[in-house]
């Protein structure tokens, strides 16, 4: 299988910068998760209003344990995540053992219900 090619990171920070098309905007966010690299597919993401796509992201990172990537993409879309996800996260993170995971979940779950 051919490798996928993704810009390099100063082609990426021109194509964040420039008025890019959904198509274009979508067809790099899914090189970028073809790579694996969820982050920088985010803003992709972003860029071609797929809140949709964004929201599965979500999903995926509270399945994993991954608090950084629930923080980014809740911050991309203007939405706390609320105390009952972070918390889905936390037990995940920590049957894991993802301590700093978890610890930064518990951390927004008390700051969510405030």
């Amino acid at each position: 299988m051919a490798k996928t090619t993704i810009p390099d990171p100063i082609k990426r920070r021109h194509l964040i910068e420039q008025d890019l098309g959904e198509a274009q905007c979508l067809a790099l966010a899914d090189a970028y998760e073809a790579e694996g690299r969820t982050f920088e597919s985010l803003q992709f993401l972003e860029k071609a209003g797929a809140k949709d796509r964004m929201a599965e992201v979500v999903e995926r990172a509270v399945a994993s344990g991954d608090a950084f990537l629930l923080k980014q993409v809740s911050d991309l879309m203007g939405q706390d995540p609320g105390a009952q996800r972070w918390s889905s996260l936390a037990e995940v993170a920590e049957r894991e053992g993802l301590e700093r995971y978890a610890e930064m979940a518990h951390r927004h779950a008390r700051s969510s219900e405030e």
